[in-house]
């Protein structure tokens, strides 16, 4: 079925990425759970592809925020990452990722971690580029494009760039984070 996207205009499942890492010994802390830092490097992985699927181009992290570790992830448990492309802007792109953790002895699975994630596209120069609009199509989607917009002024207003009296519904938002289950 051909796309009913405007030209280079990508939707969030053209992004999608889904990465699947079983947890060895050496991936674990003395408790045997992963360690956090392997995940976020498996995290960074699948983030970068859905933003190179997206922008068609290399790029790089900016950004890592909102990062919950919800259930620690035992050795020989599967390891599950899915990520896609929220929200386009210029340059940069906000990506969602979640975790799920499968025991493989009963095939129970769990939510172990979810995160957003900023990712610049970067030109044959080196330096930022313009990227593909992002036109979400279900209303899932559209909701988290939204959400999107929110958390990037955050982002801007705690990295000094935006003003107070600039961030539409910044009370909103604060409610929104405090009441995340």
């Amino acid at each position: 079925m051909p796309s009913t996207t405007p030209p280079n205009t990508k939707t969030p499942a053209d992004s999608q990425t889904v990465m699947s890492e079983l947890v060895l010994p050496n991936d674990t802390n003395g408790l045997g759970n992963l360690m956090g830092g392997r995940l976020l490097h498996w995290m960074d992985v699948c983030a970068a592809i859905s933003a190179q699927r997206h922008a068609g181009m290399v790029c790089v992290t900016a950004s890592v925020d909102s990062v919950e570790f919800h259930s620690p992830i035992l050795q020989s448990e599967i390891v599950s990452l899915r990520s896609w492309v929220n929200r386009a802007f210029r340059t940069s792109m906000e990506i969602e990722i979640q975790v799920t953790a499968e025991n493989p002895r009963t095939g129970s699975h769990r939510v172990a971690n979810s995160a957003f994630f900023t990712f610049v596209g970067v030109g044959t120069d080196g330096r930022p580029t313009p990227i593909p609009a992002l036109e979400p199509v279900s209303e899932e989607e559209k909701v988290a494009h939204d959400a999107a917009g929110r958390r990037r002024q955050f982002r801007l207003f705690t990295a000094g760039r935006l003003e107070t009296e600039d961030i539409e519904n910044l009370q909103e938002y604060i409610a929104s984070i405090k009441n995340r289950p």
